[in-house]
């Protein structure tokens, strides 16, 4: 049965943007400021929205980026500024709902939309520039609050205002908290990442590469969410 668990506060749009990282021409999309009225969710992207990265950041598994104003003040009290929405470069900013501890293929319905939660944000670069903090990265990483990308499984639209209703949660208790902090910092525990049915194909090939690798095989899988520099 479906479940009232929050709201959507912003929904947040943004394009690619020149800029210079360590010297060199560089591109991000990471700038997201709020969009005003419905937002259509249709095939890889919001409309309006865009990724520097389509291989890092975007793609069918990536759809939605959301990020939880609560986790947002408790990082303005951790920096000593105030945050707006969109500063971590999330589509949906979200209010009442815990999305760190959203299960992996957990399915919310917001507005005329379903997403499905797939994997957690891997922090890169682009987020240091966001931040004007090159250590903010490692930072993020270790406040173990990724925030949660989500796949679209009904097209629709969405809005600022719109209720967050759960409408299906997963046998497994394995949640994008669980996810990232095996990946940063437990990587013995990839092989529940394998348990979960709807976990995305890069983060279970990652896993069945490093339970390879700890057993002296070699392998060749790229890390899952990793950008180039």
């Amino acid at each position: 049965m479906a479940t009232s668990a929050g709201r959507v506060l912003s929904v947040n749009v943004g394009t690619v943007r020149e800029l210079e990282y360590g010297g060199r021409p560089a591109r991000s999309a990471i700038w997201k400021s709020p969009a005003v009225g419905r937002i259509a969710v249709r095939g890889v992207n919001l409309a309006g929205d865009d990724q520097a990265d389509r291989k890092a950041h975007g793609g069918p598994d990536k759809v939605v980026y959301a990020y939880a104003v609560e986790d947002a003040r408790w990082w303005q009290q951790q920096i000593g500024r105030s945050l707006g929405y969109g500063e971590f470069g999330e589509n949906l900013t979200t209010e009442g709902i815990e999305v760190n501890d959203a299960l992996v293929g957990e399915r919310w319905q917001i507005g005329t939309t379903v997403l499905e939660v797939s994997e957690p944000r891997i922090p890169c670069w682009r987020l240091g520039v966001r931040m004007n903090d090159k250590l903010f990265p490692r930072r993020f990483t270790e406040a173990l609050r990724p925030g949660s990308y989500f796949r679209s499984i009904v097209e629709g639209s969405v809005g600022a205002g719109d209720e967050i209703r759960v409408v299906e949660r997963p046998a497994h208790g394995l949640t994008i908290r669980h996810v990232f902090r095996i990946y940063t910092r437990d990587r013995d525990e990839a092989q529940r990442l394998l348990t979960a049915p709807r976990m995305s194909e890069s983060w279970k090939r990652w896993a069945l590469d490093w339970l390879q690798k700890s057993k002296g095989q070699p392998t060749e899988t790229a890390e899952p969410g990793c950008c180039e520099s």
